[in-house]
């Protein structure tokens, strides 16, 4: 039977993604790959027409760690999906660094952005409100795609009409289907699959507090033990 994570794993992991300087470097790290790439794009293209960005919200652009830190405190409180529907319609969340400019700079370009994320379709409006708020560019109703369809669904929408030039998000699922409910050895093999993409058109954003993984059993070093060479 796989372990829970304890409170303490969630205050280590919490800990992590709001107060340490490596999370944020990681994150301007992410901003400024993704720069690089769609000024390339851009450029190869001759211009940002008929060119889009999906990008995930929670995480990848907005930093959701003070609710989690309420959550850790408050027994089942972390799954309980009205604490995280009062966020998305009460909630302060601020952006991550690196978000404002990057998006400021799609815009400027001429690229289309689209905000696909999980969260609540009925709290579309709070969550067009909060990302108005915080200054990002092109927030209206038909680019902003909540929870319902797939997020893979959402993504054949766009490239319909569109031509996905970069993917930003926090879970392997935000960049292809592949990867939404298979077990944690399959979603490996599709990192191996899908290598390629990384820090191309795929940029992954550190989340140390959510996923899959947290269930998994660590594998401890046995001392005495050789481990055969290549693995």
């Amino acid at each position: 039977m796989k372990p829970h994570p304890t409170p303490h794993d969630h205050a280590i992991a919490i800990r992590y993604q709001q107060a340490s300087a490596e999370v944020k470097a990681l994150q301007r790290q992410c901003y400024a790959l993704a720069t690089l790439r769609l000024e390339n794009a851009v450029r190869q293209a001759g211009g940002g027409e008929g060119l889009a960005i999906l990008s995930d919200i929670d995480e990848t652009i907005l930093d959701n760690s003070a609710v989690m830190a309420l959550a850790m405190h408050h027994e089942n409180m972390f799954h309980d999906l009205d604490t995280w529907k009062l966020w998305e319609r009460e909630g302060n969340p601020h952006l991550i660094p690196g978000a404002a400019e990057f998006f400021a700079l799609a815009d400027q370009l001429g690229v289309t952005i689209f905000y696909v994320s999980d969260r609540f379709e009925e709290n579309k409006l709070a969550t067009i409100a909060t990302l108005s708020r915080l200054g990002l560019p092109q927030v209206h109703a038909e680019q902003v795609l909540l929870f319902g369809p797939p997020k893979a669904e959402r993504r054949a929408g766009v490239e319909r009409n569109y031509h996905v030039i970069l993917q930003l998000g926090d879970t392997l699922h935000d960049f292809h289907g592949a990867f939404a409910g298979v077990a944690l050895e399959d979603q490996h093999r599709l990192a191996t699959d899908h290598a390629d993409r990384f820090g191309q058109d795929w940029i992954v954003f550190p989340n140390a507090a959510h996923g899959t993984w947290m269930e998994a059993e660590l594998r401890p070093w046995q001392p005495g033990q050789h481990t055969a060479h290549g693995r």
